[in-house]
């Protein structure tokens, strides 16, 4: 297959979410980056046969998980099973990861800064907790993009009345991490639909006097 230009899909899988002895049914974006040869899939939520149909025949390099609640974690022992890529995980959210996953360890620790290589571009790891402490987003300044998993959506920040999250940490995440990214970056989240940083940003004040 020939390659292509770098392109995001996004594909959105249907299960349950559960923490704190409660469960909800959601919808989950699943995140796709690469071209017609390579791939990088984020958050594999959900259904590993969704998601390895959607690569096509692709090489996946790797299953990044922007944090380890169970809904973005469930498929991810399959889908590496299935493609041989790892897995790779914010070493502050394992406690998290073994809920789900207790005797399959992620294959690989995400660590601010670090730099993610698919189809000739970069996305950054940027450590964002508040939702979850190893909650990360992957920025790509190429694509002009960053995937914010639970961190942010559009209206406001990731919910944080469960244990393990926080929301003054994640107002100061935000604050520091995403919303010093160029206004015109669009925000693609881990459910629901995409933004810019610069529709969320005037929003800040308002979610703080809310306690969003």
């Amino acid at each position: 297959m020939a390659a292509q230009s770098p392109r995001v899909e996004r594909l959105v899988t249907s299960g349950t979410f559960s923490l704190d002895g409660g469960t909800w049914q959601v919808d989950n974006n699943v995140w796709i980056v690469g071209d017609g040869t390579e791939a990088l899939v984020i958050d594999p939520a959900h259904d590993a046969e969704a998601v390895y149909a959607a690569l096509g025949g692709r090489r996946l390099v790797a299953i990044v998980c922007t944090h380890a609640h169970n809904d973005h974690i469930a498929a991810a022992p399959a889908l590496a099973e299935r493609t041989g890529a790892p897995v790779l995980l914010h070493r502050e959210d394992q406690v998290l990861w073994k809920q789900t996953h207790p005797q399959r360890p992620v294959d690989g620790d995400l660590t601010d800064g670090q730099r993610l290589a698919v189809a000739g571009i970069e996305l950054t790891v940027l450590h964002t907790p508040g939702h979850a402490p190893g909650a990360v987003c992957l920025h790509s300044e190429q694509l002009g993009t960053v995937f914010t998993g639970d961190t942010l959506f559009a209206g406001g920040p990731g919910a944080t009345g469960r244990s393990f999250s926080d929301f003054p940490t994640i107002i100061r995440s935000i604050r520091e991490r995403l919303l010093t990214l160029p206004p015109e970056t669009e925000v693609r989240t881990g459910h629901g639909d995409s933004t810019t940083i610069g529709a969320e940003a005037p929003q800040l004040d308002e979610w703080i006097r809310r306690g969003h």
